[in-house]
């Protein structure tokens, strides 16, 4: 019994401090506008940019940062995986193309971009090797 309790305390746990991406653009811009929140939308290349997979590990898994994201921002990941095996649906495929035709021209990667609810640049970053702590307060600076 001792140990189904912990199963389900370990689960429950780890799931209220999951990281909210949105899979949606459209549906991210919603949310923003409901709850009045800024849009995180980062360009990755989950499967072969490394500096997108030390994001990935030393700042968007950590707890502090999902727990600042939850509260703060709606995120949004467009991936661009070359790997057969990550290929994304040809809808979402699309819909990352025309985000990046939009908001990443340069074809950054990784590029961190802070949006308002209506879809405005507010600032734009990259990797930077720092805490979790630094990175959060790098994006709010944009808010500023």
């Amino acid at each position: 019994m001792k140990r189904l309790i912990l199963i389900v305390f370990l689960i429950t746990n780890s799931f209220s401090q999951a990281q909210n991406w949105q899979t949606n653009f459209e549906e991210a811009k919603s949310i923003a506008t409901k709850d009045n929140k800024n849009i995180v939308l980062v360009f990755s290349g989950s499967d072969w940019c490394a500096p997108c997979m030390k994001l990935e590990k030393n700042i968007w898994m950590s707890d502090e940062f999902k727990a600042e994201a939850n509260k703060s921002w709606v995120s949004y990941k467009a991936d661009f995986p070359k790997k057969k095996a990550n290929q994304l649906t040809p809808e979402l495929t699309e819909q990352n193309k025309k985000l990046a035709e939009k908001y990443n021209k340069g074809g950054s990667f990784p590029l961190v971009v802070l949006l308002d609810k209506n879809g405005k640049v507010l600032g734009m970053t990259g990797f930077k090797n720092v805490s979790p702590t630094e990175y959060i307060a790098m994006i709010k600076k944009f808010e500023k």
